[in-house]
């Protein structure tokens, strides 16, 4: 009798801690989108509800097993459901895991890295930021050459003054805030947030005269955080490919 109440209390303890675990990722995100809490306290979270999700999987896979036993079965859609829950809530996490190892460190992505575009009307904006102002210099573009060799300046037969107004429509088709566009320096700058977090990262564009043509160089710099996830690297493929 004892052990059928252990059991029970068991399954509800777990499949209680599986839809904590996935209420916490459901949290993580829109809370520090809409500025409920710090980014930090979004990623804590998120990395937490992978963590309880990992322990609630493990308990319903016990209890599972358990359950289909000719001695305990009862209820076996309780760990089943627990166990469904805590894999929903851990499948994030690990994905982004798993992402993150296979890209380097860095948040800062250009297509000219011995040159890299100017941030002028988000400098100051920019300066308040954790990730700064400057660029990181020969380190972070040795590792973004080695991690995306496929990011570099786009070469387009339009002249400039064409081309800056391809590149704002550009830019606010994908969803971009346009801070400012000065077309006698051939520049833009733009704010774009992540799908999730809803982190901001800055964007400037830059178009240069070649020959007949120009030549469009993006770059693409998160707040914050160490490592971008491959988000910049992957925005500003999509930028150009839609100059492109």
């Amino acid at each position: 009798m004892q052990h059928g109440k252990g059991l029970a209390m068991a399954r509800g303890i777990t499949l209680a801690a599986a839809f904590f675990a996935v209420a916490l990722l459901v949290a993580s995100g829109p809370g520090t989108r809409s500025g409920a809490w710090p980014w930090q306290m979004g990623l804590i979270l998120f990395v937490l509800a992978g963590w309880i999700g990992i322990v609630a999987a493990v308990a319903s896979i016990v209890l599972l097993a358990l359950s289909l036993a000719p001695r305990w079965r009862r209820h076996p859609w309780m760990p089943t459901l627990a166990l469904c829950l805590a894999v929903a809530a851990v499948a994030p996490p690990l994905i982004l895991r798993a992402q993150a190892k296979r890209v380097p460190p860095i948040h800062d992505i250009t297509t000219d890295p011995e040159d890299p575009p100017q941030f002028v009307a988000l400098q100051a904006e920019r300066e308040k930021t954790p990730n700064g102002f400057a660029y990181g210099g020969a380190q972070v573009a040795a590792q973004q050459r080695a991690a995306y060799p496929d990011i570099k300046p786009l070469e387009v037969s339009t002249p400039p003054r064409e081309e800056m107004q391809r590149a704002i429509d550009a830019a606010r088709a994908m969803g971009w805030e346009v801070v400012a566009s000065d077309a006698q320096s051939g520049r833009i700058e733009a704010t774009a947030r992540t799908r999730w977090f809803g982190f901001a990262d800055d964007i400037v564009v830059r178009i240069r005269a070649q020959g007949t043509g120009s030549r469009v160089d993006v770059r693409s710099v998160s707040r914050v955080g160490k490592s971008d996830i491959g988000t910049n690297a992957a925005r500003v493929r999509e930028y150009l490919g839609h100059l492109a």
